[in-house]
C-alpha cells in the first residue's frame, strides 16, 4: 500500500490577507514540500498540470525534476498530464529525462483533465477532446515500447522509423490512467493493462468499487495478470495534531477554493456543513488526526481495492508551515498504520485463500 501527495501548487488568494503569493515562491515550495515527502517516507508526489492564473504548475516534469535532485527514494509523478492537449513525443522526452535525474523514479500519470485553457493555447480543437486523448496515449505507450518508432494518426503529423530519446533508466516507464469515474476510462485503463488513477474528490468513496471491479474485468478480458494491477485514489484531505484543529484549520481555504470553483462549474455553495458531512467516515474528505485518516484509509484500501493512495494538501492556498505539518504527519505518523494494518489483513487473506 502506497501513499503519498498530490499537490496541483496553486496561488489563490490567502482566505485571511488576501495576498496571493507568486508563481516563483509557490514552486520553492512545493519542492520543499516533496523533499520533506521523501524524509518522512512517503512513498510518491504527483503534481498537476495546469494553464491557469491561479496555479503555478504548466510543466511538472520540471518541478519534480528540481526536487529529483534533492530526494532519493520517493517517486515523482504528474497528476496528470493533460495528455490531449500535449505532444506525447515531448511528454515522453520530459519524463524520460527526470526518470534520468531521479535515476528510475519517474512516472506519467495521463489525463484529459479537468480544465480546457490548455486547448486553445496549444492550438487543439475541444470537438477533439476525447479523441486526441486515445491518439497521444497509444503513441506514448508506442514510444515506449520502441527506441524507434513509426506511427500515423489523425492529428498529429506522422513518424517514420524515428528514436526518441532520451530513453528512460525503467525499462518501461510508468504510465498510469487518471480518471474521474468515467466507465470508458476504466475499461482503457484495463484493456490495456494501465495502473488506474481515480480522483474521488466527492460521495462515498465506497461507490468506486463496481468501476474497479470493471476495470479488473476489462483486463482480465484482454488477458492481463489481475495480480499485478494498480488502483489509485486522489482524495482531498488534511492532517493535524486532532481532528477537530485539523477541521477547523483546512475548512477556510476548503470552502474558498471549493466555491470559487464552484461558480464555474455551477455547483451549490459550499459551507461548513457540505465540508463537515464530507469529513465523516462515508465522506470523501480525508481530515482529521492521524488515527482517523488512517482508518479512513485502510477502509478504503479494504473496500474498494486501491493500492496507492494520494492525499491532495492544500486545496486553495495554505500557509506553507501547515502544509509540511500535514506532510510529515501523513508519512510519520498516517503512513505506518496504514502500512501495518494492511500488510496483517493481506496476509490473513493470503491464508485464508
Amino acid at each position: 500500500m502506497e501513499i503519498g501527495i498530490t499537490s496541483f501548487v496553486e496561488t489563490k488568494p490567502d482566505v485571511k490577507t488576501g495576498d496571493v503569493i507568486s508563481h516563483a515562491q509557490r514552486l520553492r515550495e512545493v519542492v520543499e514540500e516533496i523533499v520533506l515527502a521523501d524524509q518522512v517516507g512517503l512513498d510518491v508526489f504527483g503534481v498537476g498540470e495546469h494553464h491557469r492564473k491561479d496555479y503555478a504548475a504548466s510543466s511538472p516534469a520540471v518541478v519534480l525534476a528540481a526536487a529529483a535532485a534533492q530526494t532519493k527514494r520517493i517517486r515523482l509523478t504528474s497528476a496528470v498530464t493533460v495528455l490531449s492537449s500535449l505532444d506525447p513525443v515531448r511528454v515522453f522526452q520530459d519524463f524520460a529525462t527526470l526518470d534520468g535525474i531521479s535515476n528510475g523514479r519517474a512516472e506519467i500519470m495521463a489525463g484529459r483533465g479537468s480544465f480546457i485553457e490548455s486547448f486553445p493555447l496549444f492550438g487543439y480543437d475541444l470537438n477533439d477532446y476525447d479523441e486526441l486523448f486515445e491518439e497521444h496515449l497509444e503513441l506514448l505507450l508506442k514510444i515506449r515500447e520502441s527506441e524507434k518508432v513509426t506511427w500515423k494518426g489523425g492529428h498529429r503529423p506522422a513518424i517514420n522509423h524515428l528514436g526518441v530519446y532520451p530513453r528512460p533508466v525503467q525499462n518501461s516507464l510508468p504510465i498510469w490512467v487518471g480518471s474521474g469515474g468515467r466507465q470508458e476510462s476504466a475499461i482503457r485503463a484495463g484493456l490495456l493493462g494501465l495502473p488506474l488513477m481515480l480522483a474521488i474528490i466527492g460521495g462515498n468513496p465506497m461507490q468506486f468499487e463496481p468501476l474497479v471491479q470493471l476495470y479488473k474485468k476489462a483486463a482480465a478480458h484482454a488477458g492481463h495478470d489481475e495480480s499485478r494491477l494498480k488502483v489509485g485514489a486522489h482524495s482531498i484531505g488534511f492532517v493535524g495534531e486532532n481532528t477537530e484543529t485539523a477541521a477547523d484549520t483546512f475548512f477556510p481555504s476548503t470552502m474558498a477554493g471549493m466555491n470559487r470553483l464552484g461558480k464555474e462549474r455551477g455547483w451549490a455553495h459550499y459551507d461548513r456543513s457540505s465540508f463537515d458531512a464530507a469529513r465523516s467516515f462515508d465522506g470523501a474528505l480525508y481530515v482529521g488526526d492521524p488515527e482517523t485518516v488512517a482508518q479512513k484509509i485502510i477502509h478504503l484500501r479494504k473496500n474498494v481495492g486501491v493500492t496507492r493512495f494520494m492525499l491532495y494538501v492544500p486545496l486553495s492556498t495554505m500557509p506553507h508551515d501547515q502544509v509540511m505539518r500535514a506532510i510529515e504527519l501523513l508519512g510519520t505518523e498516517v503512513a505506518p498504520r496504514v502500512r501495518e494494518e494492511i500488510s496483517k489483513w493481506e496476509a490473513e487473506m493470503g491464508n485464508r485463500s
